[in-house]
């Protein structure tokens, strides 16, 4: 049993550990209320202020409000200072970036999207683009940073791209070089992604050459061998000639969408010329057999046709660069009236054909085939051997054909006589034909050698119309 003086000693103890309780319990309460305030005032200025790194356009607006943010925003001048790397290449005007009441949405959908709990150090750039467009920023200044950096290239080092080519008749690949000239199209897409930044600082990009390493020209190698076996047939008349591209093309460049140009004539001129001799009747000694089966030779005077080998090379190099795989001659010339050339069509005897007018001189006669057959022969008076006014030899061809027509003959420019006929067929430039000769009683024998015509072929008036009938256009004339 505990004795007044410890009965009361417990109870003094009893009343201090009341009073420490209590006073613990008011601590305790007034701390917690304490760090409840703080965090409440934190969460309140983090959801109505930006955090300290934050930026909007590259412009400072940590620890503002939106109010102090959309101020901020509205005083700020863009310099429009245009730099490529540490080089400034351009200095615009001063603007203003344009932002107004009604951005305010905006700038607080920003602060909601940088919120976080507690303070952050984290750097935030947001792009903000403003209700009012700024013309002067995204057109007129771009557009002069355009022409400044294209004026900048013409004085930079030009990149050389990796070339292939036909040299000397063998394929070569050129090294590619770099050079200093800027990408304009890739610069001008950097410059839209700075739309509302005070310096636009750009990343350098420069215009990059075509490797030789590069499938580009590993396509263009292959194109080009595939050209160097190309074969073209070149068809002249009823023979076709196989021109070979590794043969005759020497020098040759490809582009970039794999067209091959041809570079010069190459070996073609001396080819074509060789086929055209081999083939062209035009200025030759043509081997002729007789009515009789001799076999002469006559040269060919207003008949007769060549190639015009100058002309003609265009065309077949066109054709080889095309890919085409065969091509015919076209461009034909002679004696014609208009340089037209004649007996291209004709492949049989020697290029004078089946259908023909022969006139031998020595016999005093002609003869009119047709397909191959004699449809007409006749005696004839020719050219006046002895005043020289001689019937010309060679082979000629059937200018036109009249019925009926009047003659007029010429010396010196004066005309010397005129006579009517009813047929007139001539077959030289210098005016000799066939015609009938109703003046005349007899034909044949020697009468030409100092009676004859002016030139022309006297023939008897009761078988020129057979003879006139059995004439067309453009057939030979062999007068020997």
């Amino acid at each position: 049993m505990e004795s007044p003086a410890e009965i009361k000693e417990m109870d003094k103890k009893h009343e201090n550990s009341v009073k420490w309780y209590a006073n613990w319990r008011f601590i305790t309460g007034g701390l917690l209320f304490t760090i409840i305030l703080l965090i409440a005032a934190v969460w309140y200025y983090q959801a109505t202020h930006f955090n300290s790194q934050t930026k909007i356009n590259g412009i400072k607006v940590g620890g503002m409000n939106v109010d102090q943010a959309l101020k901020k925003l509205k005083t700020t001048t863009l310099k429009n200072v245009v730099y490529i790397g540490n080089q400034q290449v351009f200095d615009g005007k001063d603007t203003m970036m344009g932002f107004m009441e009604n951005d305010l949405p905006q700038i607080k959908k920003i602060l909601k999207g940088q919120y976080t709990f507690f303070p952050s150090s984290k750097a935030n750039n947001y792009s903000l683009m403003p209700s009012k467009q700024d013309h002067y920023r995204n057109q007129t200044l771009k557009k002069q940073v355009e022409e400044k950096l294209l004026a900048m290239n013409k004085s930079l080092k030009v990149p050389k791209d990796s070339v292939v080519r036909l040299k000397q008749g063998k394929i070569v690949v050129t090294n590619s070089v770099s050079g200093e000239q800027y990408d304009v199209p890739s610069l001008l897409a950097d410059y839209d992604k700075h739309e509302y930044i005070s310096e636009i600082q750009l990343n350098p990009v420069y215009i990059q050459p075509i490797k030789e390493d590069s499938e580009f020209v590993k396509n263009q190698q292959k194109k080009m061998e595939e050209f160097l076996v190309q074969t073209l047939d070149y068809k002249v008349q009823n023979k076709v000639f196989t021109l070979k591209a590794g043969e005759l093309i020497k020098n040759a460049s490809i582009s970039k969408d794999l067209q091959i140009k041809i570079d010069d004539k190459g070996n073609f001129k001396k080819k074509i010329a060789e086929i055209n001799q081999s083939q062209s009747t035009l200025y030759k000694d043509i081997s002729f057999r007789t009515h009789s089966g001799s076999v002469i030779s006559v040269k060919a005077k207003g008949y007769g046709w060549a190639i015009n080998v100058d002309k003609e090379i265009p065309r077949i190099m066109k054709a080889f660069e095309s890919g085409r795989k065969s091509v015919s001659a076209s461009n034909i010339y002679g004696n014609g009236w208009n340089g037209e050339g004649y007996g291209y069509d004709a492949v049989k005897n020697n290029g004078i054909g089946d259908t023909y007018a022969e006139v031998s001189i020595a016999a005093q006669r002609i003869w009119i085939y047709k397909n191959g057959k004699l449809v007409v022969t006749t005696n004839v008076v020719t050219g006046n051997q002895s005043t020289h006014h001689d019937t010309t030899p060679g082979v000629w061809y059937v200018l036109y054909k009249q019925t009926p027509a009047v003659l007029t003959g010429r010396e010196n420019g004066k005309i010397t006589y005129q006579t009517p006929v009813n047929y007139w067929v001539p077959f030289t430039n210098g005016g000799q034909g066939f015609h009938d000769a109703n003046w005349r009683s007899s034909f044949g024998g020697n009468i030409y050698r100092s009676n004859g015509s002016h030139g022309c072929v006297n023939t008897p008036p009761s078988v020129m119309k057979t003879v006139y009938d059995n004439l067309s256009t453009y057939e030979p004339v062999i007068v020997y």
